[in-house]
């Protein structure tokens, strides 16, 4: 299966985002709110309609960056939140960002991506985090399957791809 940009238009076209809430996930909600700093940089990756960031941005955080390989989720957070910073909305490849933020925020991302991939997605946080950056996310706790995305897995295995990366 390639999960590649065509593929995740069609979902968004064809309304099969199953995995959408359509608000803030109440973990990442719960954990923003303990967020005193305002400016720090923040980055969610497969944002998706990007509820998250729609949440951070009326909290009055300014540095918050979005990106996702469809420009059709991007383009929800920009109808929904015009005065988001267009140039925060970064329409690419999560493998080929390059930047620093001091917050990643994890919202089923991981669990969307080709399980192949797992490795250097840990490793790639780890590039993308300032010293002292955090990486918080909701991931999918079901036995690992090919029938996805979700793809599923379970804690003991993103321990694995985690730990020696991360404290």
């Amino acid at each position: 299966m390639n999960l590649d940009k065509n593929f995740w238009n069609d979902r968004y076209v064809g309304k099969q985002i199953g995995w959408d809430l359509g608000a803030p996930s109440t973990p990442l909600k719960e954990f923003i709110d303990t967020l005193e700093d305002k400016s720090i940089r923040i980055l969610i990756p497969g944002c998706g309609n990007a509820y998250e960031a729609e949440y951070l941005h009326e909290q009055g955080f300014e540095n918050v960056f979005v990106i996702d390989i469809s420009p059709l989720a991007l383009k929800g957070l920009q109808e929904r939140v015009p005065e988001f910073p267009a140039d925060h909305l970064i329409e690419g490849d999560f493998f080929e960002h390059n930047a620093t933020y001091d917050l990643v925020l994890e919202q089923t991302f991981f669990c969307a991506l080709n399980p192949e991939l797992r490795a250097a997605y840990a490793k790639k946080m780890s590039e993308l985090l300032a010293p002292n950056g955090k990486l918080a996310g909701v991931m999918f706790c079901f036995e690992l399957t090919e029938k996805g995305p979700p793809f599923g897995g379970s804690e003991e295995e993103y321990k694995g791809y985690f730990e020696e990366l991360f404290e």
